[in-house]
Order: C-alpha cells, then sequence, then structure tokens
C-alpha cells in the first residue's frame, strides 16, 4: 500500500500551484545566491578538470616525444632483412616528430628509406630487404623511381631483394617487379592497367552558382591551362596534347624497365595492361608478372629457408643507427616540397615558403663549412613572387659555389623557376617538369551573392578604378589591360631567366615554354635538364663539382624542435596548420582539392603553377 508523503515544502508549492502564483513569485535572494554560487563552482571546477586532463595529456605527449628522442641504437641481429614498409606515407624528408606522433596513419622520410637502402648494402648483418606492400602502396612514380633505383644498387651487392603484397598498386609494382622474388596474395591483384591522368572541371558547378572565373594568362600560353578547370569542361586540346605526351613518355619509360626485369618482351607487357591480364592474382602468375602466390608468413618461410633471414628490422629504425658522421666539409640538402607560396611557415612543412627556403639557400651559402648545396624540388609551382625571391637566392648561391638540383616527382612552373639557375639539374626521368608560364584568376560572385542569397553591394570610389579588382564584379577593361600586361611581363622574365641559366636563347625558350609540361626525359632532350637519376647521383656530381670525397650532409630548412611546435599549439593559427598537414599527409583528396581551391581563390593572383590538379593512376 503506497503511503502519500508530503513535507510541508510540498504543500507550499501545492498551494502555490493551485492558486496559480508559482510562475509569478521571485526566489528568494538568499535561494538565488546558492544557485548562483553552485554553478560559479560548478563551472569552476569543470574548467580546473579539463586543464588538468590537458596538462596530463601534456606531459603524457611530452614523455612520449623525449622517448622518440634519445639517442638508442636499434640491434641488428645477424641473419636480418631490412623492412621497407610502403604503405606508409613518404615525404621527402624525415618527418617532424610532433607530427609523426600525432598523425593517425604511419609516416617516413624518403631519405631514411634511401639511407636504409644504402647502409643495408654494407652490413655484414643484413642479408637482404624486404619490400613490403600489404594491400596498397599509393608512392608516387618520382618516389617509385628513386626506390627502385637504390633498391637496384643494393642487388649489387649480391644481396636479395624480396617483395610481398597483398594488393599492388602499378607504381608498388613498378618497385617489385625488380625484386629477386614476387609474391602476392592467392586473393590479391596487380592493379597493371597502364597510366590515366583525370582533370576536374568546375564551370558547370560555377555556372549553376553563378559564379564566373576570369582567367588571364600570356596570349601565346595555350599549354597553361590550369584556369581552364573553371572556364572549360572539357580539356582543351593543348592541354591533352600535353598529357598525352607526359603521361606516354612516363609510361614507356616504367614498362621498358617492367619487361627487362621480368623477362617480357615491351608488347606483352602492353597487352597485359590492354587486356587486364595480370589483375587477378592467377593471371599475374601465369603472364610472369609474380613469381609465387602465398602470404606473407609464405613469404617469411621464404626468407629463412632460401636466405637465412631470421629477423626483420623496420628501414626507418635501421636508419637511425647510421647518422651522417660530422665532418667539417658539408653538403647542404634545402628542401622544397608542396605548393609555392610567399612568407614563412610555421613549422609545419605544408607547402614550399618562399621566405623559408631562400632564408635556407642564403645560410648555407654563407657557411665556409659547406662546399656545395643540393636543392631537392617536389613543387607544381605557385605565387610568382615567392617563385622570384627564391630563384633570386639561388642566383646569388651559384656565384659561391656548386648548386645541384635533384628533381623529385615535379619541378614545373614556379618548381621550375628556382631551378632554372643552378648549376647543373638532375631530374628524374618520371619527373614532370617545364610548365614555364603564367596565369591569373579573378572570381566575380557579384550575381551569386544577389541572385542565390539576395546580397547586393553598392561602392563609394574616390577614383575610376577603386574597386576594379573586386570580386563582386567583372574586370573593368582597365584593370584587364593591366593583368594582361602583368602576365605577359611576368612570362618574358620567366623565359628570360630560363634562357640565362641554361644558357639558351630567349627565342628557343620561348618555342618550348608557353606553359607545355616535359618529363625528365624529354626535358633533358629540350636541354631544360642535364642528366637523369636521382638525389644520390646529385649528391655525387655536387661532390664532385666541390672537389669533395668525404662529406657530411647538413639540411634545410631547419626543423624547428618538437618543444617549440608543442608550445605553439596554444596558438590557433598554428593547430590549424596542423590539422591541415595531418589531413594531407592522410592522403585526403577533398583536402588536396580545398589546398588548390585556397590557393588559386585567395592566393595572390598571378600564379606560376601546373596546368590542373592532374591526377595520375599509380
Amino acid at each position: 500500500m503506497e503511503e502519500n508523503i508530503q513535507t510541508p515544502m510540498g504543500e507550499e508549492v501545492k498551494n502555490q500551484m493551485q492558486n496559480g502564483e508559482a510562475a509569478k513569485k521571485t526566489p528568494k535572494p538568499l535561494t538565488f545566491g546558492k544557485t548562483m554560487l553552485a554553478s560559479a563552482l560548478g563551472f569552476v571546477v569543470v574548467i580546473a578538470i579539463a586543464n588538468i586532463l590537458a596538462f596530463i595529456m601534456m606531459i603524457s605527449l611530452i614523455v612520449s616525444l623525449s622517448s622518440m628522442s634519445k639517442d638508442t641504437k636499434a640491434t641488428v641481429k645477424e641473419d636480418s632483412f631490412v623492412k621497407l614498409d610502403l604503405t606508409a606515407m613518404i615525404s621527402e624528408r624525415k618527418p617532424n616528430e610532433l607530427l609523426a606522433l600525432m598523425s593517425e596513419e604511419k609516416m617516413v622520410g624518403l631519405d631514411q628509406l634511401l639511407a636504409a637502402i644504402d647502409e643495408a648494402s654494407k652490413d655484414d648483418h643484413v642479408n637482404g630487404i624486404y619490400v613490403y606492400m600489404g594491400s596498397g602502396s599509393a608512392v608516387s612514380w618520382g618516389v617509385a623511381e628513386e626506390l627502385r633505383s637504390a633498391l637496384q644498387r643494393f642487388q649489387e651487392s649480391g644481396k636479395a631483394v624480396l617483395a610481398y603484397a597483398d594488393t599492388y598498386s602499378q607504381t608498388g609494382y613498378y618497385i617489385a617487379s625488380m625484386a629477386d622474388t614476387v609474391m602476392l596474395n592467392p586473393s590479391g591483384f596487380v592493379d597493371f592497367r597502364g597510366i590515366g591522368a583525370e582533370a576536374l572541371f568546375y564551370k558547370d558547378l560555377l555556372d549553376k552558382l553563378d559564379v564566373k572565373m576570369q582567367l588571364i594568362r600570356p596570349r601565346n600560353n595555350a599549354y597553361k591551362s590550369a584556369g581552364e578547370t573553371y572556364t572549360m569542361n572539357h580539356m582543351s586540346e593543348a592541354n591533352r596534347e600535353q598529357i598525352r605526351a607526359y603521361v606516354g613518355s612516363i609510361w614507356n619509360y616504367v614498362a621498358a624497365n617492367m619487361a627487362q626485369s621480368r623477362g617480357l618482351s615491351i608488347e606483352k607487357v602492353n597487352k597485359i595492361a590492354d587486356d587486364l591480364n595480370g589483375y587477378l592474382a592467377a593471371d599475374a602468375k601465369a603472364n610472369g608478372l609474380v613469381d609465387v602466390m602465398g602470404f606473407e608468413a609464405d613469404m617469411k618461410t621464404i626468407m629463412k629457408e632460401c636466405y637465412d633471414g631470421r629477423h626483420t628490422i623496420a628501414a626507418a629504425r635501421y636508419a637511425e643507427n647510421f647518422g651522417d658522421k660530422d665532418r667539417k666539409e658539408k653538403i647542404a640538402i634545402v628542401y622544397a616540397e608542396g605548393n609555392v607560396v610567399p612568407g614563412k611557415g610555421n613549422g609545419y612543412q605544408t607547402a614550399v615558403y618562399g621566405d623559408d627556403v631562400a632564408k635556407a639557400i642564403e645560410k648555407a651559402a654563407k657557411d665556409d663549412n659547406v662546399k656545395a648545396i643540393v636543392l631537392r624540388v617536389n613543387s607544381p609551382g605557385g605565387a610568382v613572387t615567392a617563385s622570384e625571391i627564391m630563384t633570386d637566392a639561388v642566383v646569388k648561391a651559384k656565384a659561391k659555389k656548386p648548386v645541384v638540383v635533384s628533381m623529385s616527382d615535379l619541378a614545373a612552373s614556379a618548381g621550375y623557376e628556382i631551378s632554372s639557375n643552378a648549376t647543373y639539374i638532375v631530374a628524374q626521368p618520371t619527373t614532370i617538369t617545364g610548365s614555364i608560364g603564367v596565369f591569373a584568376t579573378i572570381p566575380e560572385v557579384g550575381n551569386m551573392l544577389k541572385h542565390k542569397l539576395g546580397i547586393t553591394t553598392d561602392t563609394v570610389m574616390t577614383n575610376r578604378n577603386s574597386a576594379a579588382l573586386s570580386v563582386m564584379r567583372p574586370l573593368s577593361p582597365t584593370a584587364m589591360e593591366m593583368l594582361q600586361r602583368n602576365v605577359e611581363q611576368f612570362y618574358d622574365t620567366f623565359c628570360l631567366r630560363v634562357a640565362t641559366g641554361r644558357n639558351l636563347t630567349v627565342d628557343y625558350v620561348d618555342s618550348i615554354a608557353r606553359g607545355r609540361c616535359w618529363t625528365g626525359v624529354d626535358a633533358q632532350r629540350l636541354g631544360l635538364v642535364d642528366t637523369l637519376g636521382g638525389l644520390n647521383l646529385a649528391l655525387a656530381i655536387a661532390a664532385e663539382k666541390a672537389g669533395l670525397k668525404n662529406y657530411s650532409i647538413v639540411k634545410y630548412p631547419e626543423e624547428k624542435s618538437w618543444q617549440s611546435m608543442l608550445l605553439k599549439l596554444g596558438d590557433e593559427e598554428s593547430r590549424a596548420a596542423l590539422r591541415r598537414q595531418l589531413k594531407m599527409r592522410s592522403g585526403d583528396p577533398m583536402e588536396s582539392l580545398y589546398e588548390q581551391l585556397e590557393a588559386l581563390v585567395y592566393g595572390e593572383p598571378l600564379q606560376a603553377r601546373l596546368p590542373y590538379v592532374i591526377n595520375l593512376t599509380r
């Protein structure tokens, strides 16, 4: 039996509700004060707990980074294989410790992998290299060529190279094709179909939004087609011509190398690609693309029974054991990786910051212990002002000591301009370079705001063209003519820079320029680069020109310590840069697209960059 028990307070509230007075009655001052005090104390407690948790997380992060920074050497046991895990994201140089720790993906530097391969060839404890690709490796063609060449040099030591994947990407298979044993998961496949290039176009989308992109480029720069992605809905004939040429050049080169390594004719390699007869595991084995089907456990059995490989050690960890000897005479490697942008970076190398790279070149040039500079370029280009600043730094440095350029995947447009005045230029056969040209894009969004959102503008001007470059209205004829003169003048400057640096005539440079891209193979034929090869060759040439036999390497721009970068995380701009870098490193295509759009819309109007964001099948 339930008993209805009411407290005196309960009777009072009941009576107030019955009389319709509850909603009107004001709480007593003492009760209100208690409520406010309790809320304030609760808020303070929550903030204190949040700060304590943040402090604990910060301490944990510091401890983790400190343990990473300790100078501890990995034990390399006898009968070991060095494992190249190519499922990791590969940047040009060893990733920043803070970035690596906070990334959800595995990260490794190409410099670490190359050092591990070269050292392993001389290490008596190492019997071979195990190239692991898991469910696929998204390495670029330039990185693939660099690693493949290093592995072939390693084979000259008489040691084995073994490759395994659940699925091979084309670039992954290109690396694996030179291995002594190529193994594939019986349920896996080889993505072997030739190279395709896709470009996105936004004109129809912009039409629906009532946005118009105004494109300005030199009148003879038909190949400088970056802006066409906003003004057309298909490839122009000039752009189709240049893309067909450079993807054909890359494929012809890599297909010939794969055919030679696998003992196949080039005709058979192309037929396999045409008919997709290497895609399925059984077909890949039947057509000679792989040696054996099996699982990773089977590969480890082969490693042990055929090559006495009883242990493995990760390549990046192994490379830490062989730091470069600190000799007085040095070669500086200056890295320029990413889009060219003006100003200074914040420690997270998401782009080629003009001021940072120029300062690094100047510092290396002034250092008497640095006898030569290798400029490692992997950039599609970007802001003209930043490009000019870096090019000027190269010209001045070359007057003091040899400057050798090593081109990676891309050294195009502004990426080529900063290279053009070096003492010597080394490109990979698969490098995309050239694109000597310029363009400007100015969006017009006034109609979109008016028709889609009902937003209009009104303007007060002191002069006829005070608002001439506003994105709210079309360019005035005067503004259009000024921008046209601007792009024409810079194009002439660009051609003169190249002609001076490469000892060519301006007329000849103009004939092969006009915004057109070339592969390293074609660029060498045209005189835009000197020879074909990777970073190892560039260093050898720099040493020869500087008269060096023994030297150590110093790398620029100097990386900020994890301690200073950790302190900067209190700054929202630094946190945003870190988030952007982590997304870019993850290979998020939308983040990459956003970065390109942001550079075109919010960056400098005048851009020296590749035509389009081209995605080559890998």
